[in-house]
């Protein structure tokens, strides 16, 4: 393949040093013959197919953002250690995507300037090793959460529409160095196999449009109300989890339903807590050394009463969001104590907001009691029945006959054959598609849907019309008027047509003026090998 100079010395220089590791001036590679092999060739659509990769992991990452607290969670309970991995996660994610990145647009530079696509060693192996790293990262992604693909799949009705622009643009600015490498290089098998495969993947790239649906393209006036808030666990980005202050918080964030999780203490007082134990969000370590691995339910109520239920949310920072508390917050929060659960209905009663709460462990022995006891203090309580929505599958019938005025939430869809029909359900949000949003909508099923943190996946429920949502942040939700985007379908058509067009013009520009550049250098080139070959000639004799 000819290697005509497209830039100056200097600069093919700079793109040389670090991509090829040969700190030499350009001219001095041309002198020495080196040209673009095929071996090249290959390298260079490896590090193309491993910054797709890492591309697309990257989007997987930032998605899965919305759960990161879950797998936070898992793994203290495996190393009982502590540590925000989205950090983690993030950072590592950065530093490949970059380094893939920077050799890619080294890579294309040095093809328009017409320099030899000498990847040194190194970067094979780096390359090699990042290839790794991401496969591993999606395996494991596939094998312990393998729900975030159903996420992926709801995230693409939010970011479809400018995913596509994006790589629209990106396959547009490619026509450049594809140009410059088909004006230059004389086989023509592969010139016919490039032009086809880049003319077929535009192709696609223009009529993809055609297969991306989102709830959000729609008319201003069919945009359904926003959806009610739920506080899962309170307001645990602003107090500890599963504390008055986190339950008046979520009442502050304007919340409709407290979410919780209710166990029964030894004596038989129930209270809130997710955990089977108490590690996590309690200084147990300290005050019952001998007992951090025993069940929450182990303990009596004068026990839970000696824990501190706040302090952890400060010296562990399980959100960002910590570090902004005032100092008047800092103080409520060392004073928190594990809540009874009369305790937080007094709370919601005064409040004037709903109360939704799972029963735990539902494989206890005795669970049919704690159901009993659970049942006796929210009719003792004095609040309104339809104030309580009822989560656990256990004994319903019973808790329907002794508490006929609580609402029961189910967690599961409708069967064909529903005897009695379902009024309220609670399912996590990657279960239910916008279809069925929209159908259970128009049948008056009220749908909760679970933990939805991030704007952007607000806003996709938003626009399918789901009743309400359990979120972590409902400080930030609550300040959102409007879906993050709204676009009717005459508006995104339009763009559509504008991008295609845009595009496809800027694409024949590339090659056109490739095609001239290439004809202005021949004939110099020309002139070049004759005046080499008389040079040779003249040593000769």
């Amino acid at each position: 393949m000819a290697a005509p100079p497209g830039c100056c010395s200097a600069c093919a220089t700079c793109l040389l040093c670090p991509y090829s590791c040969r700190w030499i001036t350009a001219k001095k590679e041309k002198r020495k013959g080196l040209r673009t092999t095929k071996c090249d060739c290959s390298w260079f659509f490896f590090l193309f197919c491993v910054f797709l990769f890492t591309l697309v992991w990257l989007y997987f990452a930032v998605i899965i953002l919305n759960d990161f607290h879950n797998f936070n969670e898992f793994i203290f309970k495996q190393s009982k250690l502590w540590l925000d991995w989205s950090l983690v996660l993030l950072i590592a994610t950065s530093v490949l995507i970059s380094y893939s990145s920077v050799l890619l647009v080294l890579a294309l530079f040095l093809q328009l300037c017409g320099q030899p696509l000498k990847l040194h060693w190194v970067h094979k192996i780096l390359l090699i090793l990042t290839a790794l790293v991401v496969a591993a990262a999606f395996t494991g992604l596939g094998i312990k959460w393998a729900e975030e693909w159903k996420s992926a799949r709801i995230s693409l009705q939010a970011t479809g529409p400018f995913l596509h622009i994006g790589v629209v643009g990106g396959m547009t600015l490619l026509a450049w160095p594809l140009a410059s490498f088909i004006y230059r290089t004389r086989s023509t098998g592969l010139k016919v196999f490039l032009l086809l495969a880049y003319c077929a993947a535009m192709i696609a790239l223009y009529l993809a449009p055609l297969g991306i649906t989102s709830p959000c393209i729609m008319e201003e006036n069919q945009l359904p109300p926003k959806p009610a808030l739920v506080g899962h666990r309170g307001a645990p980005m602003l107090a500890p989890e599963n504390t008055l202050m986190s339950l008046h918080k979520a009442v502050e964030c304007g919340v409709q339903v407290f979410e919780t999780d209710v166990m029964v203490s030894a004596d038989g007082v129930p209270f809130l807590m997710h955990d089977e134990d108490l590690t996590r969000t309690t200084n147990v370590q300290a005050v019952f050394p001998d007992r951090t691995a025993d069940n929450s339910t182990a303990f009596n109520w004068t026990e839970l009463q000696r824990l501190d239920a706040g302090s952890w949310f400060l010296e562990r920072k399980p959100f960002p969001t910590v570090e902004s508390l005032s100092a008047a917050d800092r103080n409520e929060t060392r004073q928190q104590k594990i809540p009874s659960l009369g305790q937080a209905l007094e709370a919601v009663k005064q409040s004037n907001i709903s109360i939704m709460f799972d029963l735990r462990p539902e494989n206890h022995s005795d669970y049919q009691n704690f159901v009993n006891v659970t049942l006796g203090v929210i009719l003792q309580s004095g609040i309104p029945l339809q104030q309580v929505l009822w989560l656990p599958d256990g004994f319903r019938e019973l808790v329907k006959q002794q508490a006929p005025g609580v609402q029961h939430v189910y967690g599961r869809k409708r069967l064909e054959n529903e005897q009695e029909p379902l009024l309220h359900i609670n399912l996590p949000y990657q279960d239910m598609s916008s279809e069925e949003i929209r159908q259970y909508r128009q049948d008056n099923i009220s749908v909760n849907l679970y933990v939805v943190n991030q704007p952007w996946l607000f806003s996709v429920l938003w626009c399918s019309g789901v009743s309400s949502v359990t979120t972590n942040a409902c400080q930030v939700l609550k300040e959102m008027k409007r879906p993050i985007w709204l676009l009717p379908s005459s508006t995104y058509l339009m763009i559509w047509i504008v991008v295609d067009c845009v595009s496809f013009l800027i694409i024949l520009w590339a090659f056109f003026l490739m095609k001239k550049c290439s004809h202005r250098r021949r004939p110099a080139e020309s002139e070049t090998d004759v005046l080499l070959t008389k040079i040779n000639n003249l040593m000769q004799e």
